[in-house]
């Protein structure tokens, strides 16, 4: 699948995105749910999404199907200082290479978190401790898409590692959009009952367990939760968050522990669609510059 050239209409749609944090008094948005992978897997992943496989389960067009210096360049116009890179092994042996690419992205891109990934296997607590000391800031695993479970023996150190250092991971667990043995709330309780310092970031709010994950971002002083297609009208239809936790996810927010995600470019629906859902919360200003900016300022010293 190869990449298009930007669509002005869909520029367009985004033109709000400026003026929202503008509006909040921001220096931008920081969005920790950003996907840029090496060519070959990032044409496997839009194919992947496009033909609703397994994992996916329903029609999913990818709509900013554009290169990586397009969707750079889209991000800077709508005021994104910040934002990750995330990558994801689904089998043993490619964390390593991801890991490479990922980190080179984040050198020759400003804005750019260095991210980094891993895999249950025995090499994973040498490739996390060099890509840490190589600069990575956040890494990535999806449960879902990787077939494991958080407490797989072989991942142990490396959650170890990662408290120890005090990197955070911003981890798919929920079960949405399919769930799996391994994903859902009791798998990642587990994995927090161990690892208690870790510093995770839950993606898509836990979706659709919102409660549950709320708990646990409650329990554990070091887990936060990304807003990621939350709220939009594409995963309201689906799993819509309940609106008696809307005061649990305003006071978790305030508290620092509410990230803005955005799943960007993998979104069949314009960017400015995660700003207005959140938006639509009515749940204050001072959330949003929390959600949009300030904690992940705080999170990764953002200046």
């Amino acid at each position: 699948m190869t990449v298009q050239a930007v669509d002005p209409a869909i520029v367009a749609a985004d033109a709000p995105v400026p003026g929202f944090w503008q509006g909040l008094g921001l220096p931008g948005l920081a969005d920790v749910h950003v996907h840029f992978l090496p060519p070959r897997l990032r044409r496997r992943v839009w194919e992947y999404f496009e033909s609703a496989g397994p994992l996916v389960g329903l029609e999913w067009p990818v709509r900013y199907r554009w290169s990586d210096a397009d969707r750079v360049a889209h991000l800077r116009r709508l005021g994104v200082r910040a934002f990750s890179a995330l990558a994801y092994a689904h089998r043993p042996g490619m964390a390593e290479q991801l890991n490479r690419w990922t980190l080179n992205f984040a050198r020759t891109t400003s804005g750019c978190l260095p991210s980094a990934t891993f895999f249950p296997e025995p090499e994973a607590p040498r490739y996390v401790a060099g890509a840490i000391a190589d600069g990575a800031r956040v890494f990535k695993v999806h449960l879902q898409v990787g077939g494991f479970a958080p407490t797989d023996p072989a991942l142990d150190e490396v959650w170890g590692l990662l408290a120890e250092a005090g990197v955070p991971v911003v981890v798919h667990a929920g079960h949405a959009p399919v769930g799996t043995v391994h994903t859902g709330p009791d798998p990642f309780a587990a994995l927090l009952a161990r690892h208690a310092r870790l510093p995770a970031i839950v993606a898509h709010l836990g979706a659709p367990d919102y409660s549950a994950f709320l708990d646990l971002a409650q329990r554990y002083p070091h887990v936060r939760l990304d807003t990621t297609m939350a709220f939009t009208p594409f995963l309201d239809r689906m799993v819509p968050f309940p609106a008696a936790e809307l005061p649990r996810l305003r006071e978790l927010g305030l508290a620092g522990k509410v990230l803005l995600g955005s799943d960007f470019p993998n979104i069949p629906y314009p960017y400015a669609d995660q700003l207005a859902g959140l938006a639509r919360l009515d749940l204050g200003d001072d959330w949003l510059r929390a959600v949009c900016w300030q904690s992940a300022a705080d999170l990764f010293d953002l200046t």
